[in-house]
């Protein structure tokens, strides 16, 4: 994986087994650092959340009706994640860039799908890990005792609903997003690491709701998935095992859920 000032994809590579890259000859300007910077703040998801926060307390919707409103948290995530998808692929379009090439590389999409599927349980194995040890050394990191997001998850419509949000919301649309991200930190903000750095760190501060043991161990998996998209190119890998992940948190939650009123 190369670091230098500003790789970046062509359309095509003839080589079927590496994803498509080559290496931009001049630094990228004050002007084209701006302009990216811009971008990744754009389509960092925060932006959009406030904006839809704004809107939504507009016309009366709010995010807590003595419990956190479940209806809230699916609406709000699922049109964040449309806003987002859609944002990226203007933004790539107006730059003359190519979704596919540019997500999927030129590995077979069964290949990356299977390789997300093996990588659920060393997902789940890393979480379960570093719960432990910082649970262990850093107690009061585990502020939380309660995930709010998880409360919710008591009924099989509950359940139904995050397991959407899961895939929709967590898998699709923040596995493109760290991509496009990466991508802009690869070409113009710094190169791959740092990108890699920076998101996992915003990723993990995003989940503070959970708890501040939950930001670091989700900054963790963030950095998991951008490695493999670094690595491989395509984002299928990814989705596929954030998404696989992110049910079998649900299906967890759902369990424990139904075991405590039964």
């Amino acid at each position: 994986m190369s670091t230098g000032d500003a790789p970046i994809l062509p359309d095509h590579d003839p080589r079927p087994d590496q994803a498509p890259h080559a290496t931009r000859t001049a630094r990228p300007s004050p002007q084209e650092r701006l302009v990216a910077a811009i971008e990744v703040t754009l389509c960092s998801g925060f932006p959009t959340q406030l904006a839809l926060i704004l809107a939504l307390s507009m016309i009366g919707a709010a995010p807590t009706d003595g419990t956190l409103s479940l209806s809230y948290v699916a609406m709000l995530s699922l049109t964040d994640a449309a806003l987002v998808l859609g944002l990226i692929w203007v933004i790539l379009r107006l730059r003359g860039e190519h979704p596919i090439p540019t997500f999927f590389g030129v590995r077979a999409i069964g290949r990356e799908a299977t390789l997300g599927l093996v990588l659920v349980p060393a997902a789940l194995l890393l979480v379960a890990v570093t719960s432990t040890i910082l649970l262990q050394v850093a107690p009061s990191l585990h502020n939380v005792t309660e995930n709010p997001l998880e409360a919710l998850i008591d009924t099989p419509t509950a359940a139904a609903t995050f397991a959407l949000v899961a895939v929709i919301a967590g898998g699709v649309r923040e596995e493109v997003q760290r991509a496009f991200v990466l991508r802009r930190f690869e070409s113009h903000l710094g190169g791959p690491i740092v990108g890699l750095i920076v998101f996992s760190v915003a990723f993990g501060l995003g989940h503070l709701v959970q708890g501040r043991d939950a930001a670091i161990v989700t900054g963790l998996l963030g950095a998991l998935w951008g490695i493999v998209y670094l690595k491989r190119r395509s984002i299928v890998g990814p989705i596929i095992c954030h998404a696989g992940f992110n049910l079998t948190e649900v299906l967890i939650a759902y369990n424990v859920a139904t075991s405590a009123t039964s």
